[in-house]
């Protein structure tokens, strides 16, 4: 590991720690935020659902829960969203949206869920797109890709399968393609208002055959264009909105 990633490596560790203390410092006197995603409450539960659109020009929409291994490890307030897309000519995204309750540790990076179903992400293909967004009005919406490949057994033989994820995070008045900036947000604004910043994950993922990454790339990105706009509440016209990268 170089010097340069081992700055970055202790700087994301010092955000964390400086965040978790501070959230515990403020303690019961803090504030929850507004979400930035569209929900509608789940009767008999503290918990909400995140309202996905289930009608997209050109694909099937197919809701479905979180699985049950993401229920358990994630604190008991945490709600979710959850939609398969599945386009005319067969290709499908999954679109997943994790909302935080009171417990920052439901926002986690997403390369431990990956690495955990057996995907090994490729480092150097890592990065920031941005996605021209045209409503509700014209505006930039950073992500951040991730490329993974998987060795799966197939007609008795191991074939490689790839596939494009890509998330960002999104609360009620901003959002960022960046996790140190998230937590950089979220520490700031307890310290300076009490308010703990309820912070939703929103990632769309798809397979594809190894090669095929970047046309991929661009169904997700069409896909996004197309959903996001119908649950994500951020940019507000005539609103502010901060962006991070």
């Amino acid at each position: 590991m170089n010097r340069q990633k081992i700055l970055i490596t202790a700087v994301f560790l010092l955000l964390t720690v400086a965040t978790a203390g501070l959230i515990a410092h403020a303690g019961s006197h803090q504030k929850l935020g507004q979400p930035g995603v569209l929900t509608k409450s789940l009767p008999g539960t503290r918990n909400l659902q995140v309202v996905l659109p289930e009608h997209v020009p050109g694909y099937a929409a197919q809701v479905s829960t979180q699985a049950d291994i993401v229920v358990v490890s994630l604190p008991d307030d945490t709600s979710f969203g959850r939609c398969l897309y599945t386009a005319r000519d067969g290709f499908q995204s999954l679109a997943n949206v994790v909302l935080m309750g009171t417990d920052r540790s439901s926002i986690h990076k997403p390369q431990v869920c990956l690495t955990a179903q057996g995907w090994k992400i490729e480092d150097a293909a890592t990065r920031v797109e941005i996605i021209h967004m045209q409503k509700p009005y014209p505006y930039q919406l950073p992500v951040m890709t991730l490329k993974a490949t998987q060795q799966i057994e197939s007609g008795g033989q191991t074939k490689t399968v790839s596939g494009v994820y890509v998330y960002w995070y999104v609360d009620g008045g901003k959002f960022t393609a960046e996790n140190a900036q998230l937590m950089w947000w979220m520490a700031r604004d307890i310290l300076l208002t009490g308010v703990l910043d309820r912070f939703s994950y929103i990632a769309y993922f798809a397979e594809c055959e190894p090669g095929q990454e970047a046309a991929t790339f661009d169904r997700i990105k069409n896909l996004i264009t197309a959903t996001v706009p119908e649950f994500q509440l951020v940019p507000k016209p005539g609103g502010i909105t901060t962006t991070g990268r």
